[in-house]
């Protein structure tokens, strides 16, 4: 059976015993239909001659055992459930057009329902037919539509309670409903959507609305209209559940705004508030603060990436921590970090914000038992009437977070007028060097290596100059550092084995035999292009095979040592030997030394610039040379009180301005013709 809802009327009758004298003489002699509904078991469980003859039953049991269930929807059901509560609540009539299906074929009814309670105390429905419906196919199927859609139709008066509700209203909202208006979450959205609507007659919109699951968003459609009943002003009401779109939505544009790993705001976002803040006129006075975590690669090569994200998500929760809660963090990408203090706020005030965001973010971090320790390198900018752009700010910002690397990292530096100047400098060297490897402008000069015991030179160390147009020879602490960060120091590095190597070979071939050690960065070595090269060049013919040492620094021993010594031993077995450069200085395990094919130790200059009072450190080092069967080079010797050192001392070789300064081709070989300077044996 089916239910078609066509108008809902105010409470009449009260709930009525059928026990009562006389009743079922004067029910059997009505020739309106009359039954009870037991909702509950979806059966009738009372009928009077004329239901019989509606319901087309040859007898009262025959009907009593029918299981309307059968015939009846989910919706129908929900309906019936909705009656028998509001019976149980309240003594209420409602009339509705009723389709029954007696014998399979469909009959439409306009049946009056009361509550009616059963003698076991439940509460079933009285039904009483007051008439045929006209049958109408239009009128019928609106009618049951309305009935089994899911959109929420009602309709109310401007102040009361509703004067309609289909069925899916009514599973939706809680009753009592006391107005339109107290269906809103925000009394403000409603008062504003009636206002529109008194306006223009209708009015649209997204907003949420009270029900019995809890504040849900809806598409709400409100046309003035008239009670058709009443005649007075109404407001026809469709709202359609939007929640699971809304929140999607939600959280596509959330995450479209986030950053995935830390949940901070992006880059995307942080360009969009500021630009907010420059249209608003508010962005005056303003500071940008920009950090990074110092060393984080090594981070991530010493403990993995996972430890690395741990690091990152710790950061960023430390720092929305230490910060106000109108202070905007954002990340934006990397280890790179971006706090916005909106407003003016003095230079002392922001010192202090910062020096709690240090603090916080430099305490120890856990990663499965594992203690890292991070510090932080800030530099600080603010829009000012000469720069009054996002782009600039965090331009400025980021030159003075460069200027706190170079110091050294972990400090705070504001930037200045003068950063800006050389930040323009650096940007200029950065577009040169670019056209000098192109142009292959790089050349290098050769410092000899003395053998103390002989006294001569047996060998140079091969260090590049940049001939840069108009400004002569630079020397590489210019130019190395900027080449390290933007990648030009692969091109760099290739383009110094391939020059040195060719020199190493007209060497050779004029009869001198010299040993070239070569700078290796630790970029290069990691490069996997790096052992192919290493092969194409000693395949050249009259290659020096055993004379050609590749410096590295005790940094590209760190990580799997297994295969850092596999590849060692393959650039040996190619004729290569292998040197450690400003060894002391850096990270040595001294367990792993020994399995790494080492054929000299190249003592760092600090420690020779401090003999004889770093002697004990010097001595070490000569001894591990003589362990691990690798000669050792003294660096940086300049006056004879060192060489004098290193001679009783019994070290290998030295290199420094004692002996003389980097040379370039010529003048290295008109050297080697002259004598050895005073001082050597």
């Amino acid at each position: 059976m089916k239910m078609l809802s066509i108008m809902q009327q105010e409470p009449t009758l009260s709930v009525r015993s059928v026990s009562e004298a006389g009743a079922g003489e004067i029910l059997d002699r009505l020739d309106a239909a009359v039954w009870v509904f037991d909702i509950d078991n979806s059966q009738i469980t009372f009928a009077n001659p004329a239901a019989l003859e509606l319901w087309k039953a040859t007898s009262a049991e025959q009907l009593y055992a029918r299981d309307l269930k059968t015939d009846m929807t989910p919706t129908v059901a929900k309906r019936l459930k909705q009656y028998q509560n509001d019976f149980t609540q309240t003594d209420a009539a409602f009339t509705e057009l009723w389709t029954i299906y007696p014998n399979g074929k469909p009959k439409s009814v306009m049946v009056v329902y009361r509550g009616y309670r059963l003698e076991d105390g439940r509460m079933a429905m009285q039904c009483e037919a007051i008439g045929d419906f006209d049958n109408q196919p239009d009128n019928l199927r609106s009618a049951e539509a309305l009935l089994h859609t899911d959109v929420l139709i009602t309709m109310f008066s401007k102040e009361g309670p509703p004067l309609y509700l289909n069925p899916a209203a009514r599973n939706v909202f809680l009753a009592p409903i006391e107005s339109f208006g107290s269906l809103f979450e925000k009394p403000s959205v409603f008062k504003e959507a009636i206002a529109l609507v008194e306006r223009g007659g209708e009015n649209r919109l997204v907003s949420k609305l009270r029900t019995v699951l809890g504040n849900r968003w809806f598409d709400l459609s409100l046309k003035s209209c008239s009670d058709a009943v009443t005649g007075q002003p109404a407001i026809l009401v469709t709202a359609i559940d939007v929640t699971e779109l809304k929140e999607a939505r939600d959280k596509a544009r959330h995450l479209a705004n986030r950053d995935q790993l830390t949940n901070l705001h992006n880059r995307s976002y942080l360009q969009g508030y500021l630009a907010r803040l420059e249209e608003d006129g508010e962005a005056l006075g303003s500071t940008i603060i920009f950090f990074d975590v110092d060393r984080f690669k090594l981070i991530n090569d010493r403990y993995g990436h996972e430890a690395g994200d741990t690091v990152l998500i710790q950061i960023a929760e430390r720092a929305r921590a230490a910060l106000r809660t109108q202070d905007m963090v954002a990340r934006l990408g990397g280890d790179e970090f971006v706090v916005v203090i909106e407003g003016r706020c003095s230079r002392a005030a922001l010192e202090k914000q910062i020096e709690r965001l240090r603090s916080a973010i430099s305490a120890p971090i856990l990663h499965d038992k594992t203690r890292i320790d991070t510090t932080i390198s800030v530099g600080v900018a603010g829009y000012t009437d000469e720069t009054t752009r996002f782009t600039d700010v965090l331009r400025d910002a980021d030159i003075a977070l460069y200027a706190s690397k170079q110091a050294g990292r972990d400090r705070i530096t504001f930037f200045s007028t003068e950063m800006g100047a050389a930040a323009l400098e650096r940007d200029q060297t950065e577009i040169a060097l670019k056209k000098a490897v192109q142009e292959h402008e790089f050349v290098l000069h050769y410092q000899p290596r003395l053998d103390i015991r002989s006294g001569k030179i047996v060998g140079a160390e091969g260090l590049v100059r940049w001939h840069r147009p108009g400004h002569g020879l630079v020397m590489p602490n210019a130019f190395i550092s900027i080449c390290e960060e933007t990648g030009l120091i692969d091109e760099l590095g290739k383009m110094v084995l391939q020059i040195g190597c060719a020199q190493a070979i007209t060497w050779r071939r004029a009869g001198l035999e010299l040993d070239l050690s070569l700078n290796v960065s630790p970029r290069q070595f990691a490069d996997p292009g790096f052992l192919p090269l290493l092969k194409e060049l000693a395949a050249q013919t009259d290659f020096p095979h055993g004379h050609i040492e590749l410096e590295i620094t005790e940094n590209v021993l760190i990580g799997d040592h297994a295969s850092i010594a596999e590849k060692l031993k393959a650039i040996t077995a190619m004729g290569y030997r292998i040197a450690i450069d400003d060894f002391g200085t850096g990270y040595s395990n001294l367990s792993y030394i020994s399995r790494f094919p080492l054929t000299c130790l190249k003592i760092d200059r600090s420690f020779v610039d401090q003999l004889p009072a770093s002697g004990p450190v010097v001595q070490l080092i000569l001894t591990l040379g003589q362990q691990i069967g690798a000669r050792v080079v003294s660096e940086g010797v300049e006056t004879q009180e060192q060489l004098d050192w290193l001679i009783e001392h019994n070290c290998e070789e030295a290199q420094g301005y004692l002996i003389t300064r980097p040379l370039d081709v010529d003048g290295f070989e008109a050297f080697l013709q002259g004598t050895i300077p005073a001082g050597a044996p």
